[in-house]
């Protein structure tokens, strides 16, 4: 009897100078000032991109999802990766591709509880994450960084410091890791208290205390809270509490017999998801029950993709594990580059997730769901509330905003290194001048186009650009 396998193929492994040699190689195909130009096409619509995502989503939230990017130029950025994407997909690109986070502006970095209980800073979004070419990451986060800068009232002079702080300092870390050892890189994680401690005497004791607030903060949004703030008893035990739009159970949702469906859609949807955890992870989640569903509405760009949030009890009503379902939809990056590997989109994300991530869920995985239109989409899964904290970007000033750049730029660089080729990369960049002043063109020049596309949105959506303050 023959065994039918597949024959796994041979992994290259260049010399250090050979791909030293390929870095540099890349100049010439993409010499580092043309990163930034920006050569959108001329007859771009940025409304019409978002009109054709907002075709795939629940309809009832599109006036919350617009309102939302109404609000400001950077709330429209952070929902607009789309139109982000099909601007740069026009522009010469390298070939030192790394797993891309896919939207990596700034307000998607932020902390979060480490599997080992340490409240570590990384990338947190991966919703868009395929293979690219490295710089367009760097790309997304420079033109975050001038949209915010602007809204934070930050002269010409301290903007451009600001990108070139950010480019540099991704360089630098880009060449220290392209040394490291493939090990030592692997391991390596950045705790919340270690970057604190680094930056103290540049931000002063003031900032300090405030960042310790926000850290104990963070501590305490966990499964117990959540328990408290998204939960109530009725009759038949703990349920989610309702708070439309934002947090509705699905019982509301739906018809009696409906729900009693879709429940055990769900149930059914929980034991497959179990085969996508690792064998301990997996009897952990066996110990605890699926109890009730509910949808919740997250964020800014994902307003109106079908995501949801499970609770599940282990001892009796004290022991609540909170589970997001996030629908993934395709990567907005596929269009203009090759299609994942993975057929399931829920588990592109996860995948991605667990490769540029130092640290991830206990709980990442994926399965197809049907819910509330009876057809299945793919979903993945992970904690709702671990030690979550984000940055409040808002109130940084010029020294603040530039440790911040710091920290995201090193992040990003490390992300980018577990998976690309750190030697090539850093052999391209050099000691990131040029890069730096390639991305203050950029971004100054994206920020201008974002400015206008966030006019015509508002113009364009009427009335719903303001209707999410009554909901």
């Amino acid at each position: 009897m023959t065994e039918n396998f597949t024959i796994t193929p041979m992994v290259p492994h260049p010399t250090v100078a050979a791909r030293r040699e390929r870095g540099r190689a890349s100049r010439k195909l993409v010499p580092r000032k043309q990163l930034g130009v920006l050569s959108p096409r001329p007859d771009r619509d940025p409304v019409a991109i978002l009109a054709t995502q907002e075709e795939r989503r629940l309809q009832d939230l599109i006036p919350l999802r617009r309102h939302r990017m109404s609000t400001s130029p950077f709330a429209f950025f952070r929902g607009a990766a789309a139109v982000f994407t099909d601007d740069i997909a026009t522009t010469p690109h390298t070939d030192l591709w790394v797993q891309l986070c896919g939207d990596a502006h700034l307000a998607n970095f932020g902390g979060f509880a480490s599997p080992e209980r340490t409240l570590v800073f990384d990338l947190n979004d991966f919703d868009e994450t395929l293979p690219g070419p490295f710089e367009w990451d760097v790309k997304r986060l420079a033109a975050s960084f001038e949209v915010a800068a602007r809204a934070n009232g930050f002269e010409s002079a301290e903007r451009e410091q600001l990108q070139i702080l950010l480019a540099e300092t991704y360089a630098s870390a880009m060449q220290r890791f392209a040394g490291m050892d493939h090990l030592d890189l692997w391991y390596l994680r950045l705790s919340i208290e270690e970057a604190v401690a680094r930056y103290a005497s540049e931000v002063g004791p003031e900032a300090v205390a405030r960042l310790t607030r926000l850290m104990t903060k963070a501590r305490n949004k966990d499964r117990m809270k959540a328990f408290r703030r998204l939960t109530a008893s009725d009759g038949d035990g703990i349920r989610f509490a309702s708070d439309p739009p934002v947090l509705q159970p699905v019982a509301e949702l739906l018809g009696p017999g409906d729900h009693a469906s879709v429940v055990a859609t769900v149930r059914e949807a929980f034991r497959q998801y179990r085969h996508s955890l690792q064998p301990d992870r997996r009897v952990l989640l066996e110990r605890y029950e699926f109890v009730d569903l509910a949808r919740k509405v997250v964020g800014v760009g994902s307003v109106g993709t079908r995501c949801f949030v499970a609770l599940l009890l282990g001892r009796e009503d004290g022991d609540p594990l909170f589970l997001q379902v996030k629908e993934a939809e395709h990567s907005v990056l596929e269009p203009y580059l090759e299609p994942s590997q993975y057929e399931h989109q829920g588990r592109r994300v996860v995948e991605g997730q667990r490769l540029v991530q130092g640290s991830s869920d206990i709980f990442l995985g994926w399965e197809r769901v049907k819910v509330l239109n009876g057809r299945l989409h793919d979903h993945y899964f992970r904690q709702l509330w671990d030690w979550k904290v984000s940055a409040d970007v808002s109130s940084m000033d010029a020294t603040m905003l530039g440790v911040y750049a710091r920290l995201c730029g090193v992040t990003l660089a490390r992300a980018h290194a577990r998976s690309g080729d750190s030697v090539a990369i850093s052999a391209y960049l050099g000691n990131g001048r040029s890069f730096g002043e390639a991305m203050v063109g950029f971004a100054s020049e994206y920020a201008d186009l974002n400015q206008r596309d966030h006019a015509a949105a508002v113009e364009a959506w009427g009335t719903q650009a303001s209707v999410g303050v009554a909901l």
